[in-house]
């Protein structure tokens, strides 16, 4: 059972809001080359940076215990319409990151998402195959095999 942080859809959609409040501004790239007479140790400036808005930090925010946990009550909670549009919201933050220099982090999370990268299906959904069923019907005249069956 989740101990999720939020009872109504009211506190929900505030607490949503706040976690896309607190990373939206994070960089997905910003990488800091450390000198070699820098610690290990993690400084308070780092601790306060924002960071990069994900689906795991999203759930975990919410108060979910796992992203199966999320999921589910996206799919059948009772607050699965507001669930589903904070992961369209995660979806709108990746799709912007493709444009930066280093996308392939990016494209590997929307394929998560359910993207595909060939051509033509950028929506997320699934292509389903169209099956063609053909009927062989015998009309009585039977062609030829060979053409020495062939009379002139």
């Amino acid at each position: 059972m989740n101990s999720v942080a939020f009872a109504t859809l009211k506190q929900l959609n505030n607490r949503i809001d706040a976690y896309f409040n607190l990373s939206g501004g994070a960089p997905q790239n910003k990488r800091k080359s450390k000198s070699k007479t820098e610690t290990a140790e993690i400084s308070e400036e780092a601790v306060n940076e924002p960071q990069p808005a994900t689906m795991s930090g999203l759930a975990l925010f919410l108060g979910f215990h796992s992203l199966a946990g999320f999921e589910d009550h996206a799919q059948n909670g009772e607050f699965a319409t507001a669930l589903q549009r904070a992961r369209l919201r995660m979806l709108a933050i990746y799709e912007r990151r493709l444009l930066q220099q280093s996308p392939t982090g990016v494209m590997f999370a929307l394929k998560s998402f359910g993207w595909d990268d060939r051509a033509g299906n950028k929506t997320g959904r699934e292509i389903v195959p169209k099956t063609l069923t053909i009927e062989i019907v015998e009309t009585g005249f039977i062609p030829a095999g060979d053409e020495k069956e062939v009379a002139l």
